[in-house]
């Protein structure tokens, strides 16, 4: 049975298993992409690229309830200087999970070769034209959302896209996630949506599972709202769902 909770504005559900946790999630945002595409016609979905989210992606991916021909899609970070198909890209990981097989009316990708500079103004300028209606987002191991680690987190930032470097810890995730082999082959900067340009979105659905991930569950809900758990932000959203299962929420306390 799936526990249902509420920390500040967040509202978390707790499932009893990864699988009933991504199918939930799939369905919720279904319904919500039909609905903005009834109001509106179409729909401005930012995805995150993550071994996290591969339930909900596999599950959208087949999804009948959704007209994709009207889904402009985009992603919320990508390695500097990566092979736009090294297999460890985030653009190549959102195509082989979910846009070669939903094939949305539009997906655009952060270029990873381009000048960072002139390739975070290029896509702020897209994220401003095509205003994001519903991000779906995972929480990194440090806290962090998209790209956003402590260090670099910031809640005013005036960016809708920037360059940052990523911590060890965050770097160490991904060899953890079997995306790389060693820490040394791990990118040290990135592009990524800043947390204003996340959190704008009318809706959020973040999709956390494993065990991996429960201290930085824990500190998202129970922690302060404060840029040393970027995920934090996420108690002030007015339309924000956390979905967890048992593992994720393994940590969680009494709310």
């Amino acid at each position: 049975m799936t526990k249902t909770i509420k920390k500040d504005l967040l509202n978390i559900k707790m499932y009893p298993s990864r699988s009933e946790m991504g199918c939930g999630a799939a369905c919720d945002i279904e319904k919500a992409v039909s609905s903005v595409i009834a109001q509106r016609g179409e729909c401005n979905i930012i995805f995150a690229a993550a071994p996290s989210q591969r339930e909900v992606l596999d599950a959208l991916s087949v999804s009948s309830k959704i007209d994709w021909d009207k889904v402009h899609a985009f992603h919320m970070d990508e390695y500097v200087g990566i092979s736009p198909e090294a297999p460890q890209g985030f653009a190549k990981f959102l195509r082989d999970a979910l846009f070669d097989k939903a094939r949305p009316g539009s997906v655009e990708y952060l270029n990873s070769t381009a000048d960072p500079e002139t390739e975070s103004e290029r896509y702020a300028a897209l994220l401003k034209k095509f205003p994001a209606d519903i991000v779906i987002m995972g929480i990194g191991e440090n806290g962090h959302i998209a790209f956003n680690d402590p260090h670099e987190a910031d809640f005013n930032d005036d960016a809708l896209v920037k360059i940052v470097t990523l911590d060890e810890k965050c770097r160490q995730q991904q060899v953890n996630d079997g995306c790389f082999s060693r820490l040394e082959d791990v990118p040290e900067t990135a592009l990524t949506l800043t947390i204003p340009a996340l959190v704008a979105a009318p809706q959020v659905f973040c999709i956390v599972p494993a065990r991996t991930k429960a201290a930085a569950v824990y500190d998202t809900v129970h922690g302060p709202v404060s840029e040393t758990c970027p995920a934090s932000v996420l108690r002030r959203h007015p339309n924000a769902v956390l979905y967890l299962d048992p593992d994720s929420s393994s940590l969680m306390a009494p709310v």
